[in-house]
């Protein structure tokens, strides 16, 4: 049998992380629940580091075939680009549901608000102050990942890495504000409809914002090794097209959330 090939594909070699990451997955899912009840709280650790060994081993795994030459072509390019894309759709899909539950209580206040929103005792955020610059902090990510995808196209790829060095910096600086702001709540997760749905959609994006800069911090160690090249940046793309999506539902949360949700 030939090995030359007459398809422009990529046809991966076997690998053990599909399996690896679903046993992973399930013991996770079986710790997760032995903890909630308080029975034990080793299985879910245990279970969150094979996750993240398995992520570590499949993605190094996906670099390393990117960098190989002739495997990633204009197909398996495309490919890549439209699994990005259906993935942030079923983000949106994700997001979508908090917010639904967001307005659902808030414009249905029956017994469960007081017939007020927020609910009698709960004291929500000022919009304009912390929430405010955080959103300042993840529109300038963005002008500045725009600026690090112009420059890579241009192929300046010493701008590129102190652009996305800029952006990473603000990430984390804007995961480190809302760190503060959730230390200075006045209500717990427990304390009701509205700290839930609050807790519920502001962490998952932060949690998303922490995914996102560590998606960023990895293109700046590959940009640093030379792996982009301006007609060969997959990785890039899909960082960028995470990071924007990131910030556009920051800013549905500061509207929908922080300013509707404040009685000021």
């Amino acid at each position: 049998m030939s090995d030359i090939k007459n398809h422009p594909y990529h046809l991966v070699d076997p690998s053990p992380w599909p399996l690896a990451s679903s046993l992973a997955v399930l013991v996770t899912a079986v710790g997760a629940i032995l903890f909630m009840h308080h029975i034990d709280h080793w299985v879910f650790t245990i279970g969150l580091l094979l996750l993240l060994a398995c992520f570590f081993g499949w993605w190094k795994d996906v670099l390393k075939e990117g960098n190989t030459a002739g495997v990633h072509t204009i197909a398996v390019q495309k490919g890549l680009k439209i699994g990005m894309a259906l993935f942030i759709a079923s983000e949106v899909m994700l997001f979508a549901a908090f917010f639904w539950g967001y307005f659902h209580s808030s414009l249905n206040v029956a017994g469960h608000a007081a017939f007020q929103w927020p609910p009698k005792g709960i004291i929500p955020f000022d919009p304009m102050h912390l929430p405010y610059l955080n959103t300042l902090l993840l529109l300038l990510s963005g002008t500045t990942l725009t600026w690090a995808h112009h420059e890579l196209l241009e192929g300046h790829f010493s701008k590129v890495t102190q652009a996305l060095l800029i952006t990473i910096i603000l990430g984390v600086t804007f995961s480190l504000v809302q760190g503060v702001e959730y230390a200075h709540a006045a209500f717990a997760f427990k304390d009701g409809i509205y700290p839930s749905n609050f807790y519920m959609a502001t962490g998952f994006h932060g949690a998303h914002v922490l995914i996102g800069t560590i998606f960023l911090f990895v293109c700046l160690i590959r940009n640093t090794r030379g792996e982009f090249k301006p007609d060969h940046h997959v990785g890039f793309e899909a960082a960028a097209w995470y990071w924007h999506f990131v910030d556009v539902v920051w800013l549905f949360l500061f509207v929908a959330i922080y300013w509707y949700g404040y009685p000021g």
